[in-house]
């Protein structure tokens, strides 16, 4: 599917597959096998942004994965994220979406909304709330059918 179709329909939280269709190379070829990861990969759907206009230009709709941290000793020290436009030559694919019940933990920023943890429970939710204290998150249960958002800047501490 196009990166249009992941912008349209794909939830936020989805597990998402993107591949230049070029085969693996061998691992000892380091270079090659780098610009290959480049163009094939897997990522958490955490943010879609629509097209913006700007005074000499508009900026295509795009969307952000999550592809994962590195950390030292509980530490995150390094977020992987990378933004795909709605024009990208890449095939995606939606690997899974976030079970029913799992609760979204997002924030709302600049007309945009932000998926910051997506955890198995409403209390397990609030704990990540806590211990990051991310101040006016929101939570949204999947799979709830009118997308209203459970809590708000009292959850955190």
């Amino acid at each position: 599917m196009s990166a249009t179709m992941i912008i349209d329909s794909a939830p936020l939280g989805s597990l998402i597959r993107y591949t230049d269709g070029s085969p693996k190379p061998p691992a000892r070829f380091t270079k090659k096998l780098a610009a290959w990861e480049r163009s094939n990969g897997l990522g958490r759907l955490v943010k879609k942004e629509p097209s913006r206009p700007y005074a000499t230009w508009t900026a295509p709709a795009s969307f952000t994965l999550h592809e994962g941290n590195f950390s030292s000793d509980g530490v995150i020290l390094v977020t992987i994220l990378r933004s795909h436009s709605a024009d990208s030559p890449l095939v995606f694919e939606v690997a899974e979406e976030p079970k029913s019940g799992q609760v979204r933990v997002l924030l709302e920023f600049g007309g945009n909304t932000e998926l910051l943890h997506l955890a198995e429970s409403v209390s397990a939710a609030e704990l990540w709330i806590a211990k990051e204290g991310y101040r006016n998150a929101q939570l949204e249960i999947v799979g709830n059918d009118h997308g209203e958002r459970a809590g708000g800047a009292d959850l955190a501490a």
